[in-house]
C-alpha cells in the first residue's frame, strides 16, 4: 500500500533553493525537465550542464540538491526517499532534500542546494558552477574568538572524532578545540585497512591539515590519553603533558586483539587495525606466500578476499562451522562459505590455533592447530575481535561496562556532566530497538554519535535516534545490514541466494523485523533503515501478501492514515 492522505494532494510549484542572484558567469542555469515528469513523493536525476542534479517533490514542493552521496559518490537517485530526506543505498548516509545538509552518516560533507523554478511547465535549475562540479558542500564554520576561553577536547582521531570537531565549529563553538589522535596521521578512511590494504594514507585523509588550521582546530598526533581527572577537568597524555578541558568527547575506538598463544608476537603475525597494519601485510604478500587467517569475522573474510589472488594459498581457521552466522544467519553464511571455497580460499572449521611456530629467526614459519596438525604459514592475520581503548578512564569516575564500554544517555553524555562518548566505545541507546543500549562498532554510527554529542556540548539539546547500518564487500559483492537483533530467532529470505540477489528479514521472538540484510537488491536495506529512523516497526504479517509494500510508505510517514 502506498501513501494516502486524508485529503488529496494538489501538485503545486514552489520555488526553492538559495536566494535569487543576478546573472553571473559562476552560475549555470537551464531547463532540466518538464514539470509533469516528476510526481509527488518522487525523485529524479536530471542533467544540468553535464552534471547530475537530484530533483525531489514532496508536499507539492520541488527542490534540487546534488545527486552524488558525499561519501563515495553513489547516485542518490537510486537511494531511499524518506520523509524530507534521501538515504544513500550503499552505506546509509542521509541528506535533507531541501537544504542538502547531511543528517546521518558516513561522510562529512553536505550536498549543494540549487534554486528551482517552473516556467510554462518547464523546470529550471540554477546552480553555482563550482558546487555543481564537485557535488559537495562544507557547512559554514565559525572561527575561534580571542575572548572565548573555553576548551573542548576530542580524544580520538578516527571518523567519530573528525565529525565531532567539525560539528562543533558548524554549530557555533568559538572556543579552543583540541583533537588528540594516538596514530601519527590525521583522520583517514579506515574502511580501506582490510578492504584495500595497499592504499596510501595521504590519499585517504578525511581532511587536510590546512582545513584544521583554517578552522582553528588543533591536532595532536602520535599521542594518546593516559589518564583523566574529572574533578579538576584535566587529561594526562602519553607524552607527559596535561590539558585542561571544559567539555570532552571520547571516541578512542578499539584495538584488534591477538589470541594469547605461543608465537603470537612473531614478526609476521598481524592484526588489521591501522594503516601501518595494512601497509605491513600488503608488503608481505607474494605469489609464493602462504597466508593463514584466524577467525571468520568481517575483517577476516575481507582480508581473505583481498589476499587470495596475490598469494599461493589462503587458509581461514574458524572456530565455528559457518562464517558470519550470527550476523547474517546460517543460510547466507553457508552460501558465503561455499562461494569462498569456489574462489580458492581453504577453510579449517571448528578449529583454532595452538601456537605460531618460529623459523629460528624470529619469523613465522608455520602454525599448529588445536588438533596438533600444522600448516605452512608465511603470514598469519588474526581477525578475532577487539578490545576497547578505555583503560585510561579506569578510576576516573566515568561509568564503564565490564568490557570497558562507556555508558552514555540519549545525548551521548556519560554519568559525568560535560563528558561525552561515542563510536566503538559507547554503550548507548538504540532508537531502532526500543532504546535498548548496546555497544556497536560501525563507521556511520560513530559519526552520528559525534554529531549528537557536539550539538549537546554547545547546549543545543538533541536526542540520538540511532539506527545501525553497516556493510561489507567480499569478492566484489556488497552486503548491507540495517537494524539490531542481539539474538536471531528466525530469518525469511526472499530472492536467490545462489546468485547473490536476495533480501533477508530477521525476526525477534514477537515476529517483528529487527534487522534486514541484502545483496544485489538495493536500496531495500536503506529503505528499512529509513523506516526504523521514523520510529516505525515491521511485522511478519505485513510481509505475507507483498514483501515490499512497506517501502512505498517511507516517503510520507507523517501523512499516513492510521
Amino acid at each position: 500500500m502506498g501513501c494516502r492522505s486524508s485529503k488529496s494532494i494538489t501538485l503545486k510549484t514552489v520555488v526553492s533553493g538559495p536566494e535569487s542572484v543576478p546573472p553571473d558567469e559562476g552560475f549555470v542555469d537551464g531547463v532540466v525537465c518538464n514539470d509533469a515528469d516528476i510526481g509527488e513523493d518522487e525523485m529524479k536525476a536530471v542533467d544540468l550542464d553535464g552534471s547530475k542534479v537530484l530533483l525531489v517533490r514532496q508536499r507539492g514542493k520541488l527542490t534540487a540538491i546534488g545527486n552524488k552521496c558525499s561519501h563515495y559518490g553513489v547516485s542518490l537517485a537510486s537511494g531511499a526517499l524518506g520523509d524530507g530526506r534521501v538515504r544513500c543505498p550503499w552505506h546509509g548516509a542521509c541528506f535533507n532534500v531541501e537544504t542538502g545538509d547531511i543528517e546521518d552518516f558516513p561522510g562529512l560533507d553536505s550536498l549543494p542546494c540549487f534554486q528551482v523554478s517552473v516556467v510554462k511547465g518547464k523546470v529550471r535549475v540554477r546552480a553555482k558552477r563550482s558546487e555543481l562540479t564537485t557535488g559537495k558542500r562544507t557547512k559554514p564554520m565559525v572561527g575561534r574568538l580571542a575572548g572565548d576561553n573555553r576548551t573542548f577536547v576530542v580524544i580520538g582521531g578516527g571518523p567519530s572524532g573528525a565529525a565531532c570537531v567539525e560539528t562543533l565549529r558548524q554549530e557555533g563553538f568559538t572556543g579552543r578545540i583540541v583533537m588528540i589522535n594516538k596514530e601519527p596521521y590525521l583522520p583517514y578512511d579506515r574502511i580501506a585497512v582490510s578492504k584495500a590494504m595497499d592504499f596510501e594514507v595521504d590519499k585517504k585523509l578525511l581532511r587536510r591539515q590546512a582545513f584544521y588550521d583554517e578552522h582553528a582546530i588543533e591536532t595532536v598526533l602520535g599521542v594518546e590519553a593516559s589518564s583523566m581527572n574529572v574533578e579538576i577537568r584535566e587529561i594526562g597524555l602519553s607524552n607527559g603533558s596535561r590539558i585542561s578541558f571544559d567539555k570532552v568527547y571520547i571516541a578512542t575506538g578499539s584495538r584488534a586483539k591477538k589470541v594469547p598463544i605461543e608465537g603470537a608476537d612473531l614478526a609476521n603475525v598481524c592484526v588489521m587495525q591501522t594503516y601501518q597494519d595494512s601497509k605491513h601485510v600488503s608488503a608481505q604478500l607474494g605469489e609464493n606466500k602462504h597466508v593463514v587467517i584466524l577467525g571468520s569475522s568481517f575483517i577476516a573474510l575481507e582480508a581473505a578476499s583481498y589476499c587470495v589472488n596475490k598469494v599461493a594459498k589462503v587458509t581461514v581457521i574458524a572456530r565455528g562451522s559457518i562464517p558470519l552466522k550470527d550476523s547474517f544467519g546460517p543460510q547466507i553464511g553457508q552460501r558465503i562459505l561455499e562461494w569462498f571455497k569456489e574462489k580458492n580460499v581453504a577453510f579449517v572449521l571448528n578449529s583454532g590455533l595452538k601456537r605460531c611456530i618460529d623459523d629460528g629467526n624470529g619469523k613465522l614459519e608455520s602454525v599448529e592447530l588445536i588438533d596438533g596438525s600444522t600448516l605452512k604459514a608465511d603470514l598469519c592475520i588474526m581477525g578475532v575481535g577487539s578490545a576497547l581503548y578505555t583503560d585510561f578512564l579506569k578510576g576516573s569516575g566515568v561509568k564503564l561496562d565490564s568490557n570497558g564500554a562507556v555508558y552514555t544517555d540519549y545525548h551521548q553524555e556519560t554519568n559525568i556532566p560535560g563528558v561525552y562518548a561515542g563510536g566503538d566505545i559507547a554503550h548507548s541507546p538504540l532508537f531502532c530497538d526500543q532504546n535498548i543500549s548496546a555497544t556497536l562498532g560501525h563507521f556511520g554510527l560513530a559519526q552520528y554519535h559525534a554529531k549528537i554529542a557536539a550539538l549537546n556540548m554547545v547546549d543545543k539539546p538533541t536526542v540520538a535516534r540511532s539506527v545501525p547500518f553497516f556493510w561489507t564487500t567480499l569478492f566484489g559483492k556488497s552486503f548491507r545490514y540495517a537494524g539490531h537483533l542481539p539474538k536471531l530467532q528466525d530469518v525469511l529470505i526472499e530472492g536467490d541466494l545462489q546468485e547473490f540477489r536476495f533480501v533477508a528479514f530477521y525476526f525477534d521472538e514477537n515476529d517483528h523485523v529487527k534487522g534486514m540484510s541484502s545483496c544485489g537488491w538495493d536500496p531495500v536495506v536503506a529503505q528499512f533503515a529509513e523506516l526504523l529512523s521514523q520510529g516505525r516497526t515491521l511485522h511478519r504479517d505485513q510481509l505475507k501478501e507483498d514483501r515490499f509494500s512497506w517501502t512505498k510508505t517511507i516517503s510520507c510517514a507523517d501523512r499516513l492514515i492510521n
